[in-house]
């Protein structure tokens, strides 16, 4: 029976033992290289395979939401324009007297007649002193009739503010009297209107006949020398008869 040659390789074995275990464990004078770390170095050198695998994937980017337009509050229709109105046309001072029936009838010695006087003023003008004039002719007269001392007529005005019945002038002549001449007046603004009540009586010795008595609106304000549309800027003519009693 033959034990050498499992005895040789049982020493050969054995031998060879301590290498491998060297190799596995490492020779303390070379150590076994450290095992290679997973997480990423810090220089940043690793291959790009393992970077690559390391990073994690980028997410898609999320959609944009559409923004929803707010509602814009309609404004309000602009209102439409007016017409232009085009200006008021000027308009001048107008003057009316009124009698009962239209006119004067007098008796000589008789009682007085009423009667009114009204300004309207036009947008003209303004005036600070306006005042109210009357002027007749002189009458012819009838056979017999004897003029006495006395003014042939009388005329009054009658003061809203008392009541009074004052006397006013009454020019007779046949020319007329340059307005600068006159004074006194109230004033009268842009379309104003003022009526004024009068009364006119014959006086006994008057003289009897017809004449208009004829009313004016003087500007006591106006220059010498002004026309006299703006002297007498208003006139009107009340017809006029004075007859004897008997």
């Amino acid at each position: 029976m033959h034990v050498r040659p499992r005895l040789l390789i049982a020493s050969a074995v054995l031998a060879a033992l301590p290498a491998v275990l060297t190799a596995c464990s490492g020779h303390p004078d070379h150590p076994a290289a450290p095992a290679r770390s997973s997480s990423p170095s810090p220089s940043g050198s690793e291959s790009p395979g393992a970077t690559a695998s390391a990073s994690p994937a980028t997410p898609a980017p999320a959609p944009t939401p559409t923004p929803t337009a707010t509602p814009v509050a309609a404004s309000p229709a602009a209102p439409a324009k007016a017409p232009a109105v085009p200006p008021a046309p000027a308009t001048r001072l107008s003057l009316t007297a009124a009698a009962p029936g239209g006119a004067l009838h007098l008796v000589r010695g008789g009682p007085a007649q009423e009667f009114t006087v009204t300004v309207r003023n036009g947008n003209a003008q303004a005036y600070r002193h306006l005042l109210v004039a009357f002027q007749m002719e002189p009458l012819t007269g009838e056979p017999g009739d004897l003029p006495g001392p006395a003014a042939p007529f009388v005329l009054e005005h009658r003061d809203p503010a008392t009541g009074a019945w004052r006397a006013v002038d009454l020019r007779i002549a046949t020319d007329a009297k340059p307005s600068h001449l006159y004074a006194g007046g109230a004033a009268l603004a842009p379309d104003a209107v003022r009526t004024e009540r009068y009364r006119l009586r014959a006086t006994a010795t008057g003289p009897t006949g017809s004449s208009p008595l004829v009313v004016y609106a003087i500007d006591a304000d106006a220059a010498e020398g002004t026309s006299a549309d703006f002297e007498h800027p208003g006139h009107v003519s009340v017809p006029l008869t004075t007859r004897r009693l008997v």
